[in-house]
């Protein structure tokens, strides 16, 4: 028996099949583009499996089109990290358009949670536009971040009026580092408000894309004065736990 976890997220979906022994033997991942169904059922075309489980914010149109179970992508989350991570108490996901922040007990169950999935801000989408606005390549944005000497305050959170408040500071000659640097620490200090709500010691796994953004590593590792591991592939934890609970239901 195979089972496979999909996590239909806003800006990629990511797929992932386990064996028996919950080992990984796929994994696939796609843009998530402006049909995310359409792409789901690319990503599965020829993929073999006895068990799926949806989750991410596509998962209700997968659930409907395919009579698949989902979950929420706290507990893909959860799952996920405690599968790599089982000493972990502190789960950070950032994603495309939500960050949330996750408490687990020592058998990997959700205690708590906290997640802004209202605004842009502290999110994926929040710094690529920023790394657009500044004229960065998103995957080069935060190693360039962090060669910044300063760090330049960047007063708005909302996405609209940091991007204007961007825009002023390159007009006044700033340096694009710094501006950069300043808007990464932004998004930190949501992230740290969120975790130590949550769970005020231990160290934090970081899941999502925005956990391949070593500028946002390092500033929250120095922030909140904790250890801070990131997965070898940190954009497919959901699907993974997604995968596992669908093994474990089975």
């Amino acid at each position: 028996m195979t089972y496979a976890g999909i996590d239909i997220g806003s800006r990629t979906i990511e797929l992932i099949v386990v064996d028996e022994a919950g080992r990984t033997t796929t994994r696939l991942k796609t843009d998530t583009g402006f049909d995310p169904l359409a792409e789901a059922k690319r990503l599965l075309n020829g993929v073999s499996f006895d068990r799926v489980v949806a989750t991410g914010y596509g998962r209700n149109l997968f659930e409907i089109e395919f009579e698949a179970p989902t979950v929420t992508e706290i507990k893909a989350h959860a799952r996920g990290v405690f599968e790599l991570f089982p000493q972990c108490r502190t789960v950070l996901d950032i994603g495309g358009q939500d960050s949330k922040a996750i408490s687990l007990s020592e058998n990997g169950k959700v205690k708590k949670f906290e997640m802004n999935d209202r605004c842009a801000a502290g999110t994926g989408k929040f710094l690529e536009i920023m790394a657009a606005t500044l004229g960065y390549e998103i995957e080069e944005f935060g190693g360039e971040a962090l060669l910044a000497e300063n760090e330049l305050d960047i007063s708005s959170m909302c996405t609209v009026f940091a991007e204007s408040e961007v825009t002023s500071l390159i007009a006044k000659g700033n340096n694009r580092r710094e501006i950069a640097r300043g808007l990464h620490a932004s998004v930190v200090r949501r992230a740290v408000g969120m975790i130590n709500r949550v769970a005020s010691q231990g160290e934090v796994v970081f899941t999502g894309g925005v956990a391949r953004n070593t500028c946002t590593v390092e500033l929250l590792a120095e922030s909140l004065g904790r250890e801070i591991q990131v997965p070898e592939n940190p954009q497919f934890t959901g699907a993974l736990g997604a995968a596992l609970l669908a093994k474990e239901a089975s």
